[in-house]
């Protein structure tokens, strides 16, 4: 009897062994998952980045996903606006702002303009601690994550990193209960964290911003180091915090901002945006070397997305004969405001904010002014809706029963978060932006609802994952269904995704 409790103890261990050895983490009874997941998200890629430098790509980098990864060639943003905080917050949470308060990168909330992370009763760690770069949490995320959802199943034992430029791309896709979350402090030309994650840095990142300082307010989001920067402090979290060696399955999630930052700049083609391109392929190819030097190759599972993509630049489209142009704010908000003026016999400013197509009433001033509040929104709406830039013109709380395209009536309520959003929403004309419309502009900007800015790409790699493409219509929100669905684990609370099973079977 004893020799046969031997046999089965050290069969039990040989197992253990060779799971440890195969990088293979199993929970329960035949629960397998990898060793680590790896999100990447690439601000402002549109999905035609992948095939319209393709040629120029090296081996290793996004060339490898592509032909090694299973690739999601329609994948489309399911909601408007498709703005940065948004996109990193629905693709980690499968939901939209509507349920998950992430509005835009900036919104009003109890009647302040706040940004998506700003959490003024947190500092800056890593800086000074007056400095405004800190003051962040993710406490206005209404939802739950996929890094979130794993710490759940794994008793808070898995560990959860999110690194980017960029506060709202790190910390909102790490969740409430991330470890840690880093990002660039401009001012202190070193990556920082808030006293929300810890009390102060550790010992390796203090090392890492003594070798990698710049000096202060050094643009580092509009430079290609910016790239660098991001993947080298990736590896660093990757040694140093050993994720991927543990029981447990553990969690990265990388955003790159410097691509935004110059397509902003620059628009979608020419020099400045097939460098960065050519940098990030670059710096990729090392990533994903390390994560097999590291983690061992086929023992993590990686997907990379972007938050969305960008529109030509409308000079551009026109040189082409082309239809595309921009939305001037200002203009609009003075016809606007003289208009309701003259209509209500009150002067003043009817418009508290104008956000990424969004328009907010400016309430308080309405009912100081004992004005009726839909008899004002429904003369503002009218005169907006005699502008030929807006193919339409939304009162949010009615949209249902407006005439509008069903797919963009489904994008506009997804994207409407009830006491976020504001009261209208614009909707430009295709091929057009929200900006700068000036002769010599060479920029280009996002947040409409046309392919230009929300087909993004959704590429999955590694552990149990299928090589192969997919033309069959997927959204955002399926990615962290998908995730979660080949972890085992629960969904975000908020996910109104559904898992794209072609990815592993």
């Amino acid at each position: 009897m004893k020799h046969i409790k031997t046999i089965h103890y050290m069969r039990k261990q040989l197992i253990i062994l060779m799971m440890l050895l195969t990088g293979v983490t199993v929970f329960g009874k035949g629960i397998e998952r990898p060793k680590l997941v790896v999100g990447i998200v690439v601000d402002q890629m549109r999905w035609d980045y992948l095939t319209y430098y393709y040629d120029k790509y090296g081996e290793g980098g996004l060339k490898r996903l592509w032909n090694e990864g299973f690739s999601c060639d329609n994948n489309m943003i399911n909601y408007v606006p498709t703005v940065t905080a948004i996109g990193h917050s629905s693709a980690y949470t499968g939901s939209v702002p509507a349920l998950t308060g992430i509005a835009g990168n900036n919104f009003i909330l109890n009647g302040k303009n706040v940004t998506s992370v700003m959490d003024t009763t947190e500092v800056a760690v890593g800086s000074d601690p007056k400095n405004s770069a800190g003051k962040c949490s993710p406490r206005n995320l209404l939802a739950n994550t996929i890094g979130d959802q794993l710490k759940i199943a794994t008793d808070f034992k898995a560990k959860v990193y999110s690194v980017a430029i960029k506060d709202r791309a790190a910390i909102l896709p790490g969740g409430h209960a991330a470890d840690g979350a880093f990002w660039w402090d401009r001012k202190a030309g070193n990556f920082i964290t808030s006293s929300y994650y810890m009390d102060k840095l550790p010992a390796w990142m203090i090392n890492f911003n003594r070798l990698n300082k710049t000096k202060p307010d050094h643009d580092l989001n509009t430079s290609n180091e910016g790239v660098t920067f991001t993947l080298k402090l990736a590896q660093d979290v990757i040694r140093h915090e050993r994720l991927g060696k543990h029981e447990e399955t553990d969690m990265l999630a990388v955003s790159i901002s410097s691509t935004d930052a110059i397509g902003h700049t620059y628009s979608t083609r020419g020099k400045e945006n097939y460098e960065v391109y050519m940098q990030l392929d670059k710096d990729l190819a090392k990533f994903f070397r390390t994560l097999d030097q590291e983690v061992g190759r086929g023992n993590y599972l990686l997907f990379l997305t972007a938050d969305h993509g960008a529109v030509h630049n409308g000079n551009f489209m026109n040189q082409h004969h082309l239809p595309g142009g921009g939305w001037n704010y200002s203009p609009t908000n003075q016809t606007v405001n003289d208009r309701l003026s003259k209509k209500f016999g009150v002067s003043g400013k009817y418009f508290k904010a104008m956000m990424d197509c969004r328009i907010y009433l400016d309430r308080d001033f309405i009912k100081a002014n004992g004005l009726d509040f839909d008899a004002v929104k429904a003369e503002a709406i009218k005169v907006l809706k005699e502008d030929p830039q807006f193919a339409y013109v939304v009162d949010y709380e009615n949209v249902n029963s407006q005439s509008i395209p069903q797919f963009l009536r489904e994008r506009i309520i997804n994207g409407y978060n009830r006491m976020r959003s504001g009261d209208i929403m614009v909707v430009l004309q295709g091929s057009h932006q929200h900006g700068n419309v000036s002769p010599d502009y060479k920029g280009t900007s996002h947040g409409t609802w046309n392919p230009d800015d929300s087909h993004i790409p959704l590429i999955f790699m590694g552990w149990k994952v299928k090589s192969g493409h997919t033309s069959k219509p997927t959204c955002m929100s399926d990615l962290a269904a998908t995730v979660c669905a080949m972890l085992q684990i629960q969904m975000p609370d908020c996910c109104i995704g559904n898992a794209i099973t072609e990815v592993w079977q």
